[in-house]
């Protein structure tokens, strides 16, 4: 009763419980006038940060209080503001809004629409709030949702779990022999280069084990109504990121201590390019691919993993094999 109180308070659409009082800056303004403006109209509310806007009232950026205070009159806010504000979309849910807290780290996230217009803003203190009204029994709950995964009551029994199951290994299955054909199709390079069928697993490994850090962190952050579009598309970006920093830093070891080992520099750079290429995918995929089954209204904990893993094992000899083919051939 209490878990389904929390869950339903967590699916509430993010407008329903910002602040729509926020401290809004001109973007045009100095700190001398913005100054004189806020001792004639001070905010209503406690202020976290000060959100810049434009005429068209667009989040254009964001200033702490402190470097509001200590910055010259004659200092245009456009020049001391931070760009780049992570913000929340207005379709967000309370759930999601409280992702971004955990991810940022932030005391307060601005609300925007769909043209990037401020409408509002939360701060944590709303979320004390609403917990101090909910009682002291509910925060467990809510933190249990919020930080790791919700664990599921009822769990299937043996047949429909096999049912469940099974039909999403059949990607394993049949990703499986399409990796043997594909290599087959490649057969004329590992003819040329016999050594870079040695590093066929240690390739296919970091990939596999990057696409399933990936999909972990995705179902744990998987709560409440689907995912919006934007969302999946900034957990994207970021993946892109965070996985060519990963590929490239593990292409990079495998790469040098093959070049040490064979001194053969062009299958040196084709597991390098592999390596970078392939995990950056898997990375790409491994959080999309949660985050779409669920968008879809599908079950991304039995599903995700398997079509992850098989897919990724495609890409990456894919990536490989290509490279292999401009470097050696």
């Amino acid at each position: 009763m209490v878990a389904a109180m929390v869950e339903a308070n967590l699916n509430d659409p993010v407008t329903r419980h910002m602040r729509c009082e926020v401290a809004r800056l001109h973007v045009d303004h100095t700190v001398g006038e913005t100054l004189a403006e806020l001792r004639r109209r001070p905010p209503p509310v406690r202020i976290v940060y000060f959100y810049v806007v434009d005429d068209d009232d667009r989040l254009k950026g964001v200033i702490p209080a402190r470097a509001l205070l200590l910055n010259p009159p004659e200092a245009r806010i456009a020049e001391i503001m931070l760009t780049g504000v992570v913000a929340v979309p207005a379709e967000a849910t309370v759930l999601e809004a409280c992702e971004f807290f955990v991810l940022h780290r932030f005391l307060a996230f601005p609300v925007v629409d769909d043209k990037g217009r401020l409408i509002g803003a939360i701060d944590v203190e709303m979320y004390t709030d609403e917990l101090r009204e909910l009682g002291g029994g509910i925060s467990d709950d809510l933190f249990q949702l919020v930080g790791v995964h919700l664990a599921r009551a009822r769990e299937p029994g043996a047949a429909a779990a096999f049912r469940t199951r099974f039909p999403w290994l059949v990607c394993n299955i049949a990703g499986g022999i399409l990796a043997a054909m594909l290599s087959g199709v490649f057969q004329e390079q590992l003819e040329r280069a016999v050594a870079l069928a040695l590093f066929i697993p240690v390739v296919l490994a970091l990939s596999e084990s990057v696409s399933i850090q990936s999909v972990s962190l995705a179902l744990q952050m998987l709560h409440g109504r689907p995912p919006s579009w934007g969302l999946i598309a900034g957990k994207l970006r970021r993946e892109l990121v965070i996985g060519a920093m990963l590929g490239l830093a593990g292409g990079l070891v495998v790469g040098l201590s093959a070049l040490g080992w064979l001194g053969q520099p062009r299958v040196a750079l084709s597991v390098m390019g592999g390596i970078a290429a392939g995990v950056t995918a898997s990375a790409a995929l491994g959080v999309t691919t949660p985050n779409l089954l669920r968008r879809f209204k599908l079950d991304p904990q039995v599903a995700a993993g398997p079509i992850v893993l098989a897919v990724t094992d495609l890409i990456t000899l894919l990536c490989y094999f290509n490279v292999a083919r401009w470097l050696v051939t």
